[in-house]
């Protein structure tokens, strides 16, 4: 019966939902910062904890989530569930259909 139950605690505790740590990138990372739409509707902020910030016009906390990069590539996880991602290409990210320059 000890047994049944240990295993039964066992496959609760491992079917908990798992959180994605965050992490922590250096605040000089050539991606960490402002990047801007040329008419400066869309703003997103990549923040060196590896959270960003996306203002969208007067909204300006239209999205938040965590974001990582890999090489040139960027995958971002809205809080809300949902993803996205994009590429920096000679200085410029490309994501979703827009264009974001750094500011």
């Amino acid at each position: 019966m000890k047994r049944a139950f240990a295993t039964l605690i066992t496959a609760a505790l491992l079917a908990q939902p798992v959180q994605a740590e965050e992490t922590e990138m250096q605040a000089n990372h050539p991606y960490v910062g402002l990047w801007v739409t040329e008419d400066g509707h869309i703003r997103h902020e990549l923040l060196s904890n590896g959270r960003y910030v996306e203002a969208r016009g007067t909204r300006e906390r239209a999205y938040e989530g965590r974001y990582e990069v890999t090489g040139t590539h960027i995958e971002y996880w809205d809080d809300t569930g949902f993803t996205a991602d994009g590429d920096f290409i000679d200085d410029v990210l490309h994501h979703a259909g827009m264009i974001l320059y750094r500011r």
